[in-house]
């Protein structure tokens, strides 16, 4: 990364910032200015209005899908942004206005279509406490005549015409002619109509509550008949606003692009404004700070001097700054810097772990999975989509591109281990056409021999190791500090190499191992000795920090006990053993158990749908096993090596569009 400081006319800086979020390549810093001249412009509510109006348009597609739904397939969120120019991009955004219009005009049809439902249901809910009075032929709100007091309503329980009659004569012994009619009954609501004399309504009225009894929850001027009518009819009026609403919207659905786009316009618009509120400008003239690629500085500055009159200088970050990280790396590392980022980027003083973690990734995880058809299968399926999607997102171009090296290994690895959807082939052979078919691993079968298997992933766990530290003493010895290269490197090749050739030459380990060379005794006492001489500088050198020689000796002895951490990483990859073993035995057993019917077309039928399901559900499971313990042998053995990260994401100033990708033309 470089450093770029440039001072420039004030006249131009929108069309500087444009040029800049254009090329997209420098991330602009929040710089003090000296002096009393310079100050920062207050762009906040500009910026803020531009949200507003990117999430305005957002919500219109969003109730445009909602409302008309876009037809996707299975593998459509492999298909990345849609790409377009950067003079279309330009020029939906001088269309931004109408388009906010037309999302406005969207999102006030969507209230219509919301308030119409919300008016059809309640006039429903009114309609249904009416079907209990339909055969009233009086207004719901009739209180009686000049002489006479009508009571509507209703009791909580059913309740019978004679029953109500019975209660009211012996609530009401002293009070005569009432009278009661129930107009319907059920079993939790009984619809009644009570007429008496107005002299004797207050004690009919506290009769009747001390039953339970309610007026409607409606009332109408019109009978019940005539005013369902009237509510069937604004239902109905309800219902068709709603249908024209929902018709205006999807007339509109074919804006959906237009408006995405109009949103990216203007979020790009209130980026640039963020950016410009955190100018230092004088009345005349600003200043911009940041940081950039060094590959795209001299072509950058040279477009902006050709064209503005600025000063723009490019220099080395300072030893006390914080330059973002970039990752760079060739076709065959690329695909691993998803994981560097999901652990950390590098600091600006550490190397790219991809160039180094690459070969072993794919090894690692090839070893886990194991099986060739499998591996042919993931090959397959990320060429495919690569190929199918060539507008994918970075990430996951990447993802997949990771995924398809880790399909090669995985095949080379099924090949030398002679699996092939486990054993299917001879199992198919001798099921379906009574032979004996088979493919032999050309090394050999780790279910026949697991031992030899697990020496190979301990051998294969070491060189890793020792790849870890060999990027720390280059790290270091790139800083000139040879001292603790030798003390932190150097003695540890020598403890930890020097215990492994020993117990390579005892005669316990030959045996279980059943290796095919033995190691010298001359040997194996030089391979003791170096160990020795490793062990006196890591315990004389550990705690060199600490000026107290109690101290500096203790610490020694803590960081010679570390060397059991290097026996429990060696062993972690055993997991290479159990992953690899765990996929040949399940596709075994799948394969055991779709030809336990035999031969023929029940058998035939019965072993393809156990083989398609019982494979898938193996594979995908040990897909994801090993890029999982693949991640964490990188992420705790590997790294725990030399690797401390720390580094800052490069984001520089760009048209950070969320639903469109801009590609210039070429």
């Amino acid at each position: 990364m470089k450093r770029l400081e440039l001072f420039a006319l004030r006249r131009d800086r929108k069309a500087i910032l444009e040029l800049l979020q254009r090329r997209g390549v420098v991330e602009v810093e929040s710089t003090q200015a000296s002096g009393e001249v310079f100050r920062q412009a207050d762009t906040s509510q500009a910026q803020q209005e531009l949200e507003t109006q990117a999430r305005l348009l957002e919500q219109a597609v969003e109730l445009l899908d909602h409302t008309v739904p876009v037809k996707k397939g299975m593998l459509s969120f492999l298909a990345g942004r849609k790409p377009v120019t950067w003079e279309e991009y330009q020029r939906q955004g001088q269309e931004a206005p109408a388009l906010l219009e037309q999302a406005r005009e969207i999102l006030r049809l969507g209230k219509q279509v919301t308030d119409s439902e919300a008016q059809a249901q309640r006039l429903e809910a009114q309609l249904e406490t009416l079907k209990p009075w339909m055969t009233l032929d009086l207004p719901l709100d009739a209180k009686g005549t000049g002489s006479t007091r009508v009571f509507l309503g209703s009791f909580p329980q059913a309740l019978e015409e004679g029953a109500l009659k019975a209660q009211l004569a012996q609530r009401l012994p002293q009070v005569s002619g009432i009278e009661a009619e129930v107009l319907s009954c059920q079993a939790q609501q009984t619809c009644v109509f009570l007429v008496c004399l107005r002299q004797d309504a207050a004690q009919v009225e506290e009769a009747l509550r001390s039953m339970g009894f309610t007026y409607p929850a409606v009332t109408s001027p019109l009978p019940p008949a005539q005013q369902a009518k009237a509510l069937e009819e604004e239902i109905r009026g309800a219902r068709k606003e709603r249908e024209d609403a929902l018709g205006k919207i999807a007339g509109l659905a074919p804006k959906r692009e237009e408006l995405l786009l109009a949103a990216d316009y203007i979020s790009a618009r209130a980026e640039k404004y963020q950016v410009l509120g955190e100018l230092w400008q004088s009345p005349h003239t600003f200043c911009l700070a940041g940081y950039l690629p060094a590959k795209d500085a001299p072509g950058l500055v040279g477009e902006l001097e050709s064209r503005f009159t600025l000063l723009a200088e490019v220099t080395e970050p300072g030893p006390q700054e914080d330059p973002p990280v970039k990752l760079k790396n060739n076709f065959f590392t690329e695909p691993v810097e998803g994981v560097v980022e999901g652990y950390s980027l590098p600091s600006r003083h550490e190397v790219d772990p991809s160039a180094v973690m690459a070969f072993f990734y794919y090894v690692l995880f090839g070893m886990m999975l194991s099986d060739a058809a499998y591996g042919i299968l993931t090959v397959v399926g990320s060429a495919f989509a690569l190929k199918k999607f060539p507008d994918m997102e970075l990430k996951m171009r990447k993802t997949l591109r990771m995924f398809l090296f880790c399909g090669i290994s995985t095949t080379v690895w099924g090949v030398l281990f002679g699996s092939y959807f486990g054993d299917a082939i001879p199992v198919i052979a001798q099921t379906f056409f009574h032979t004996e078919i088979t493919v032999p691993a050309l090394w050999f079968e780790p279910l026949d021999d697991p031992m030899r298997l697990l020496i190979f992933s301990f051998g294969v766990g070491v060189a890793h190791l020792f790849t870890g530290l060999g990027v720390q003493f280059y790290q270091l010895a790139k800083q000139k500090k040879y001292a603790d290269a030798l003390y932190d490197v150097v003695f540890w090749y020598l403890l930890v190499g020097g215990l492994i050739v020993v117990l390579l030459s005892t005669e316990i380990f030959q045996n279980i191992a059943e290796l095919p060379f033995v190691v010298p005794g001359p040997v194996a006492a030089v391979a003791g000795v170096l160990a020795g001489i490793g062990a006196v500088g890591i315990l004389f050198t550990a705690g060199r920090e600490s000026r107290n020689p109690v101290k500096r000796f203790l610490k020694g002895l803590y960081g010679l006990y570390g060397v059991s951490s290097y026996l429990s990483d060696i062993l972690s990859y055993s997991r290479l053993l159990a992953l690899g073993l765990a996929t040949s035995v399940i596709s075994t057993v799948f394969n055991q158990l779709g030809a336990m019917l035999g031969g023929g077309v029940v058998g035939a039928i019965f072993f393809a749908v156990v083989f398609l399901i019982g494979h898938s559900m193996n594979m995908a499971i040990n897909l994801l096993g090993a890029y999982v313990h693949t991640n964490r042998l990188q992420f705790v053995e590997f790294f725990g090596k030399f690797y401390e990260g720390g580094g800052r994401a490069y984001a520089p100033f760009a048209a950070n569009t969320k639903h469109f990708q801009i590609k210039e033309e070429k």
